[in-house]
């Protein structure tokens, strides 16, 4: 069964932190990297981190320093850590496979919101 649970999102003051989780079925947390997007309002989802099978890290640079990802592969279970978090950090954000294709499934997602 495919599955893909983002979890950990909530409405955060400017500077703050948050984590993310994501628990996916074993189909697709076998993949060669798992990656963690994000689709802000109005805009076409992005890719901001992915993290290899191996523990090898990639960030965009509008998060770079700023964020952490990491895995339990035990769990199944990939992380997100979030600081210094920014009013444009503001979006949806999902977990999936790295790279992703056309008709991949998607999981509903997790609401992060950076307001004062």
């Amino acid at each position: 069964q495919v599955q893909l649970v983002e979890s950990g999102g909530g409405l955060v003051q400017p500077g703050g932190s948050l984590r993310l989780s994501c628990v996916a079925s074993e189909t697709i947390f076998g993949s060669p990297a798992m990656g963690w997007y994000r689709q802000a309002p109005g805009k076409q989802r992005e890719l901001i981190t992915f993290i290899t099978n191996e523990g090898n890290t990639n960030y965009a640079d509008s998060v770079k320093d700023r964020f952490a990802i990491s895995r339990d592969n035990a769990a199944n279970t990939v992380y997100l850590q979030m600081n210094a978090l920014k009013p444009e950090d503001t979006a949806v954000y999902y977990c999936n496979r790295y790279p992703n294709y056309r008709g991949d499934y998607w999981g509903r997602g997790t609401q992060v919101t950076v307001s004062s």
